[in-house]
């Protein structure tokens, strides 16, 4: 599935602010599940935890961003609803979920099989 050596994979939320880093850790992970999210947002706040064990069980970079430090993310992904998961397979966005909080096996479940 992924050619990314685990050890290599951070076991925990990686936290990025501008459209050059995110294209950074693109180029460098095989996998990345993105977390577009915003301060304040309840929900937001709510699957962080989740974000962070879904990072120690996968071999998927889990990074968030605040579209606010940079706002060509939230243009160039069409970011309506926060928050939103954007699944990156080889640098192409492949799944997308949007669909409000998540717990962590549903985002396991997302990574596995994105087309669902």
């Amino acid at each position: 599935m992924s050619s990314t050596d685990s050890a290599s994979t951070p076991k925990k939320p990686v936290r990025i602010e501008t459209k050059d880093e995110l294209d950074a850790l693109v180029s460098e992970h095989d996998r990345v599940l993105l977390d577009i999210y915003t301060s304040g947002c309840t929900l937001c706040q709510s699957i962080e935890p989740v974000l962070g064990t879904v990072a120690k069980v996968t071999d998927v970079v889990v990074a968030m961003v605040n579209p606010k430090t940079d706002m060509s993310i939230a243009d160039e992904y069409v970011i309506r609803s926060v928050p939103t998961l954007l699944l990156f397979d080889d640098g192409e966005v492949v799944g997308r979920l949007d669909d409000g909080f998540q717990g962590a096996q549903a985002i396991i479940d997302f990574i596995e099989n994105p087309e669902q």
